[in-house]
């Protein structure tokens, strides 16, 4: 098994692929509109689906607002510079809601953005991810 795609519910398809594919620099791998159910689906991300996990935005004809809920947490990009990453995001009218840093309690440098439904995007810098898990590993293997 492996992860194929991850479905998010848009209220303004064309203002989600412009964030999505302009502001993140994703591509629009295939779009397809189901007029007897009344929607289109889009698939976008930054490789073929064959090789690489992507993003399905959902957008339900008519429907342009719907409540996230407090279970949807957040999709996460690695970023080779997470500094240069949030400007451009921001210079292209994108919202940081978090500006980069180490996370709490560990060494990870994130930062957090929005999509225009309010969908949660975390940065994380590469290379930095798990060091704290990391530096544990390495003790425990030392202690052994």
């Amino acid at each position: 098994m492996r992860l194929l795609h991850t479905m998010l519910r848009v209220g303004n398809l064309e203002e989600s692929l412009k964030f999505y594919c302009d502001v993140l620099g994703m591509k629009l791998l295939r779009r397809k509109d189901y007029p007897g159910g009344e929607f289109t689906l889009a698939f976008v991300g930054y490789g073929d689906e064959s090789d690489n996990a992507v993003i399905e935005l959902t957008y339900n004809w008519g429907v342009d607002k719907y409540e996230l809920g407090n279970a949807y947490g957040h999709i996460a990009l690695g970023v080779d510079d997470i500094y240069a990453t949030c400007e451009s995001i921001r210079n292209q009218g994108g919202k940081v809601t978090r500006e980069p840093g180490p996370m709490k309690h560990g060494s990870t440098v994130i930062a957090f953005v929005e999509d225009p439904d309010g969908y949660k995007i975390e940065l994380i810098q590469v290379g930095t991810q798990g060091s704290a898990t990391k530096q544990e590993s390495s003790e425990q293997l030392v202690k052994s």
